[in-house]
């Protein structure tokens, strides 16, 4: 079996891996309708405390379209990491072709009141099926 690609990009201490999945039930071509799941895990390695405040997200699909989506927090949440805390979730994007690619970035504060941007790795998303099991 294939492994699954896995991108990761460490910023001031806080590292973000990104692995993206094809949903190829959740598809429809015929539509241009390509839906893709993608699992986020971001850890403190840093020394020093941080809350993630806010997301900045690109999404750029191969038919030239790009949407721009920022919002607070990540689902819902704005998680606050100590020294190797990790915070883990998952979410979806929907392309209107076969493949594209998503990067950003998350806005943190750290206990001082430091702000700073850690960067979220580019990774591709290309509408291949997988025999692997989603989990």
């Amino acid at each position: 079996m294939p492994a699954r690609a896995f991108y990761y990009r460490v910023t001031d201490g806080i590292r973000i891996s990104v692995r993206p999945v094809y949903l190829p039930e959740r598809s429809n071509p015929l539509k241009q309708q390509y839906v893709f799941a993608y699992f986020v895990r971001i850890e403190n390695i840093s020394g020093t405390t941080a809350q993630l405040r806010s997301r900045r997200w690109r999404i750029h699909d191969s038919i030239g379209e790009e949407t721009v989506v920022e919002g607070e927090g990540v689902v819902g949440e704005q998680p606050i990491l100590s020294h190797g805390q990790v915070h883990e979730y998952q979410s979806f994007c929907v392309l209107k072709s076969e493949q594209g690619y998503m990067e950003g970035e998350y806005l943190f504060v750290r206990d001082a009141g430091t702000v700073f941007e850690a960067a979220i790795p580019r990774f591709l998303l290309e509408a291949k099926e997988s025999a692997e099991p989603l989990h």
